[in-house]
């Protein structure tokens, strides 16, 4: 027993002693070149992981913006006819109040109002759109 554990002693004695060699200015030249070759390749993939991840990224972030645009656009447009149509029926209403001619002409010019505000609306939100 006491053989072994003495046998065992000088072993490891022997590795740990060898593991502290020196190696060549060669072999040193060659591991520190392998292990920077090794270190740019992960880098640039890493690089190229990264780039792809961003554009990736990035262009849904772009779509997501458009169709949040496009929305807003949307939304102007129908408070805008929402508007008109309000003042229309106001304009309409106070036309009540004439007789005659006076009220077709205010009555037409309610309606020319209201046609002007739509199309106003429309060609701002098709601006808008994208």
């Amino acid at each position: 027993m006491r053989f072994h554990l003495t046998t065992a002693l000088i072993a490891a004695t022997f590795c740990i002693a060898a593991c502290n060699n020196a190696k060549s200015p060669d072999t040193v030249a060659k591991d520190v070149a392998t292990a920077e070759q090794k270190a740019s390749t992960e880098v640039a993939n890493s690089e190229n992981s990264a780039a792809k991840d961003l554009g990736g990224a990035a262009g849904k972030v772009d779509d997501k913006l458009i169709a949040f645009n496009n929305s807003a656009a949307k939304d102007a447009y129908d408070l805008a006819v929402a508007q008109a149509d309000g003042d229309r029926k106001v304009a309409l209403a106070k036309c009540e109040s004439a007789s005659g001619d006076a009220q077709k002409t205010c009555k037409d010019q309610a309606e020319a109002s209201y046609n002007a505000a739509k199309a106003n609306a429309k060609a701002a939100a098709q601006a808008e759109k994208q």
